[in-house]
């Protein structure tokens, strides 16, 4: 088997190929270009796409050289694998600042200064939207069938369960199979990597090229990854983990990782650093708290370098002791004169995803601090001598929550 597609296998991201034997004898005998696509519906990605940047990543490691398909065009559209209804369309401009960022944010995990497997980014509006409507359904529309769309899960789901489905949403899968044939005609691109809820988008690329050109070319698809709890990628119960640190700061990012479930630390490990298998192995060997510690550190050093990392450690280590006053912490700001300065609306605040009643029941478990000091009384107020005392409180929310909060 190629190193590629074998370590692709070994690191956990494999779920599909259209003909993995042709694939790996084509990887072995030349280096290729592949692409991944990235719609621009926000001005960042979130960790819920680290496993295909984390591809191109690895291809750029075994000598071949990504694609990074911004999809300026299909952004237009909104992509229905996955979702549940129609996707908000962005204002034009919006979605031009969002490719701008995206690509910024990219430009931090892949090699951009060694040409022969530097990434090539390309944004498919600039093909799509010159297309003349009769001559697209003329050339391309005629290699699809209404049965074959109808049989693929991003479109079948939506209608069992009688959600809505819209004709330009339908369209989607037909203008994604049209950036893979642009893509090999223009930059003789032959393989396409996705997630395995685009695996009949991409498959239907694979056919258009054979019917259109004759050409080989692939199909590779990733597990869609979920936490031990079940939960997906991506998400919290805080909000997404966003790569641009202004949304989301390079403590929280750091201090994501290591809050893993035990059962998705070796998991991730193998997935989100570059950290070598048998490195790895001998990793599952330590204790589960430093193995959480190396993820985090190896997972921030790629996004935000080696030095943000050890500061975000740094920080964790003298914040979450039980003696630390907080200062180091990234700012949260409260504007109290909306809120009012009792307990539960602050922490209400703090944490849009608590409850009020959840609140109230932790404060009955001990389970909230301000600066270090258990509050028992749902009634508390937070004074303005507390406040004034360091201009700030640090409010602890369990055990692994802890905020630096400006009133």
């Amino acid at each position: 088997m190629n190193d590629f597609l074998k370590e692709f296998k070994d690191r956990g991201y494999f779920y599909q190929c259209t003909d993995e034997e042709s694939l790996s004898k084509k990887l072995n005998d030349e280096s290729i270009k592949g692409y991944i696509g990235f719609d621009c519906t926000a001005q960042s990605l979130h960790v819920g796409s680290l496993v295909q940047i984390m591809c191109l990543r690895l291809m750029q490691k075994h000598g071949h050289k990504p694609i990074v398909l911004l999809g300026g065009g299909t952004t237009r559209i909104g992509d229905p694998s996955g979702k549940d209804k129609t996707r908000k369309i962005l204002e034009e401009n919006e979605i031009e600042n969002n490719i701008k960022s995206i690509e910024n944010i990219l430009k931090k995990f892949l090699e951009t200064e060694d040409e022969k497997v530097s990434p090539i980014f390309v944004n498919n509006y600039t093909w799509l939207k010159n297309l003349k409507y009769i001559s697209f359904l003329r050339d391309i529309g005629k290699h699809f069938t209404i049965n074959k769309m109808l049989s693929f899960d991003s479109v079948k789901l939506r209608l069992e369960r009688e959600q809505s489905l819209s004709y330009m949403e339908f369209n989607y899968m037909i203008l994604q199979a049209y950036d893979f044939l642009e893509l090999n005609n223009k930059e003789d691109c032959k393989l396409q990597i996705g997630g395995s809820d685009q695996w009949g988008n991409i498959v239907n690329g694979v056919e258009l090229i054979k019917r259109y050109s004759s050409n080989e070319v692939y199909g590779l698809t990733t597990e869609l990854i979920t936490l031990a709890s079940g939960a997906k990628m991506g998400k919290t119960e805080s909000g997404a983990i966003w790569l641009d640190k202004k949304l989301f700061s390079v403590f929280d990012y750091w201090q994501f990782w290591r809050n893993t479930n035990d059962k998705d630390v070796i998991k991730f490990l193998k997935m989100f650093t570059d950290l070598k298998l048998s490195k790895i192995e001998e990793i599952s060997n330590k204790d589960i708290n430093e193995q959480k510690i190396i993820l985090a550190n190896e997972a921030t050093s790629i996004l935000h370098g080696t030095g943000e990392a050890a500061k975000a450690e740094k920080i964790a280590k003298n914040s979450f002791s039980e003696n630390s006053s907080g200062e180091n912490l990234p700012n949260t700001k409260i504007d109290i004169s909306n809120i009012g300065n009792d307990i539960v609306n602050l922490i209400s605040n703090i944490n849009k995803n608590l409850s009020k009643s959840e609140i109230r029941r932790l404060i009955k478990s001990d389970g909230i601090k301000i600066n270090n000091e258990i509050i028992s009384d749902d009634k508390f107020i937070i004074s303005n001598e507390l406040i004034k005392k360091n201009n700030f409180i640090k409010v602890s929310i369990g055990k692994k929550k802890h905020y630096k909060v400006v009133v």
